[in-house]
């Protein structure tokens, strides 16, 4: 049976914070829950639990040192530099504790058990790569645990699951799944702005040329989850002799298309390696 959580607290509310604040308010499993809020900038916990309010969440805005203390799950929205910062606020007080948490991590290149390290406590952590599409239910969020009962994850996943896909990997390879999924907004974002760009080159207006740009790519995303077919497959499909397609094909690949692509996750995935120390 699921756990449902009484209490769920974001420590951090910042874009993803908050993405997922306001997909697990959406879910069943958050019905009768408490959200408490804590931000940096008080402000911005003080307009996100208005918004959860305003969608019929019990929501309110409180300290760091509150959210630790009263919640049973626990979201760490803080990058990976502001942990040390962060659990030297909020650690006394988890070791203190009387009643089960959990701890939800989301810091790139962070382990279950250096969180566990910093909380100074043999408490269950979470350890999640979402990416901002999450924000409209059409993210990918990858999930490891560390001294975590099927029933915690299961409740887990069960409340995330208006945020889109969720999967359960190794710990091992959950940096390699946050420089294709994590990052990988951003380098689509870029694609559909060159396409968009090339629309305009070629005359189109440029609000219709984004949105034909976008609608592509929404497109053929769904083309490749749907159908199952390899992408390349699907390029094939599509690029008929000495048609136009398979000439842009050409220009994308004299280009090293595929090649920077592969590249940018490479270097994520270093990057996040470096930031673990690794």
């Amino acid at each position: 049976m699921p756990k449902k959580f009484s209490t769920i607290g974001f420590i951090g509310t910042g874009n993803m914070g908050s993405a997922l604040a306001h997909a697990a308010a959406k879910s069943d499993m958050a019905a009768g829950a408490r959200f408490l809020l804590s931000n940096r900038t008080e402000s911005k916990a003080e307009a996100l639990a208005q918004e959860l309010q305003n969608s019929g969440a019990d929501a309110r805005c409180t300290s760091n040192v509150l959210t630790a203390e009263n919640s049973e799950l626990i979201f760490l929205g803080v990058k990976p530099q502001m942990l040390d910062g962060l659990f030297s606020e909020i650690a006394p007080i988890l070791r203190k504790r009387f009643t089960d948490f959990t701890l939800v991590t989301m810091a790139a290149g962070t382990s279950c058990a250096r969180i566990r390290e910093l909380a100074g406590a043999d408490c269950p952590v979470i350890r999640i790569m979402p990416n901002t599409p999450a924000a409209i239910g059409a993210g990918v969020v990858q999930i490891c645990s560390l001294g975590t009962d099927e029933e915690t994850i299961a409740g887990f996943e069960a409340l995330l699951r208006p945020a889109g896909l969720l999967e359960r990997i190794p710990e091992n390879l959950i940096d390699a799944a946050a420089a294709v999924s994590g990052c990988g907004p951003a380098f689509v974002y870029m694609f559909i702005e060159a396409l968009a760009d090339g629309g305009v080159a070629c005359g189109l207006p440029r609000d219709k040329a984004m949105a034909f740009a976008a609608g592509a790519v929404e497109g053929a995303a769904r083309m490749v989850l749907e159908s199952e077919k390899h992408p390349g497959v699907l390029k094939d499909a599509v690029t008929s002799p000495a048609g136009t397609t398979i000439q842009g094909v050409r220009a994308l690949e004299a280009g090293g298309f595929r090649s920077a692509a592969m590249e940018a996750v490479i270097a994520a995935y270093e990057r996040t390696l470096e930031i673990a120390g690794k």
